[in-house]
């Protein structure tokens, strides 16, 4: 059942990257939300400008996505990692359990909220 589910949410993933390359470009288009956070308190958030990294990166504008939101570019290939862990919980239970390590969780929340931090100050 979970394995469907992980299934079911990278097709959907899928799904939303075509729709964002083929149709919508978030730099042009006025109906995308914009970020609560930064309206309310006009500092940017971990996520601010990942629809248009994302939107970058998906026509290999990796400049501009990087420019955009750089905490995107390092995110992706660590959900990657988790993914894989994930889809082989039980074919894999070693790596499994070397990427749940309390410490690696941890170290990234750090690292997320260091991003958010910094950000906001250079």
């Amino acid at each position: 059942m979970r394995r469907w589910i992980i299934y079911g949410a990278v097709v959907a993933l899928a799904v939303l990257a075509a729709a964002v390359y083929f149709t919508f470009d978030p730099s042009q288009a006025g109906f995308f939300p914009r970020c609560t956070f930064l309206t309310v308190t006009g500092y940017k958030c971990p996520g601010c400008g990942s629809q248009r990294a994302l939107h970058a990166l998906l026509h290999g504008d990796i400049p501009a996505a990087w420019h955009y939101n750089a905490g995107l570019l390092v995110a992706i290939p660590t959900v990657a990692v988790y993914l894989v862990g994930e889809l082989k919980r039980t074919t894999w239970p070693r790596y499994y359990r070397a990427i749940s390590r309390p410490w690696i969780v941890y170290a990234l929340l750090a690292a997320i909220i260091l991003w958010w931090i910094g950000r906001n100050i250079f």
